[in-house]
């Protein structure tokens, strides 16, 4: 199912890439946007997790830097029969964490500082499990891969605001100056929204499933739940900034600027509904 998720989203931007240039290069643009799209869709497939990882300065870290997590992780990753992921050290006191990479071979995990003094062992090792629980589900390519591509969109929507400013919207069939404006102001409105829903469509699922991982493989789902508490308590008031692009990586939502388009939109269940499926009522 990952598989095809994968293949559909590549080939979304593909499409909608070549539509873009069509519009407003014609068919040279066309030949153009599918060449770009052709080498998106590498980096979105090899590249994608590195992207995220240096969006956010993330570092690798040595087990001398993070005992805890390596012993937790090699452990967690032991009992799954999964190659140890690579571990990254994100400087943010915000506390949260992810997983990235194409396959259980190349997945990374990555934690702030702020989750290191926020949560117990026992907490740790459930968003750890977590994260592996993605791993282990093989939805971290999808959702790199959705990072990418939504930020791929925003580009295209910034490509159009500039061709709306400048003028260069005049499409093969020679369209109007403002039939072009206003297609490229639709395309400004729209593009956000295709970038949230493509989020949308791989996160919520995939977050309560990997909830399910986590709570199975530790056998201890107060212990993640406590730790989805703490880390909603303490991110409202030590807030991180993200892009809307990458904020469904994360185990817990990061706030986003109100005056982005995209923030409007959700990528993750509301955190008392996924506490209720772990143990059964909204809060502990």
């Amino acid at each position: 199912m990952n598989t095809l998720k994968t293949a559909v989203l590549l080939t979304s931007l593909t499409l909608l890439m070549m539509f873009v240039g069509g519009y407003f290069g014609g068919q040279n643009g066309m030949v153009l946007a599918f060449l770009l799209a052709a080498v998106m869709n590498f980096v979105s497939y090899f590249f994608s997790d590195k992207i995220a990882l240096a969006m956010y300065r993330a570092q690798p870290a040595t087990r001398e830097q993070l005992p805890r997590v390596y012993s937790i992780v090699e452990q967690l990753a032991y009992k799954q029969g999964l190659p140890v992921p690579k571990i990254y050290l994100l400087p943010t006191e915000s506390p949260n964490a992810f997983a990235t990479g194409r396959n259980p071979k190349h997945a990374s995990v990555a934690v702030t500082a702020g989750i290191l003094d926020l949560l117990d062992d026992e907490e740790l090792e459930g968003v750890l499990a977590h994260e592996l629980g993605h791993v282990r589900n093989r939805d971290i390519l999808t959702s790199s891969i959705a990072a990418t591509i939504a930020g791929a969109i925003t580009l295209l929507a910034h490509m159009g605001r500039f061709a709306m400013m400048f003028g260069g919207y005049g499409g093969r069939d020679g369209r109007e100056r403002g039939g072009g404006g206003i297609g490229a102001l639709l395309m400004l409105i729209l593009a956000p929204i295709a970038a949230t829903l493509i989020q949308l469509a791989v996160s919520r699922s995939r977050e309560y499933a990997a909830d399910a991982s986590g709570a199975e493989l530790t056998g201890n789902p107060h212990a993640l739940a406590r730790a989805l508490q703490k880390i909603d308590a303490s991110s409202r008031r030590l807030p991180m900034d993200a892009t809307p692009s990458t904020a469904h990586l994360f185990i817990s939502a990061p706030r986003l600027r109100a005056s982005d388009l995209a923030g409007l939109f959700s990528t993750h269940p509301p955190m008392e509904k996924r506490v209720e499926r772990l143990i059964g009522r909204e809060r502990i």
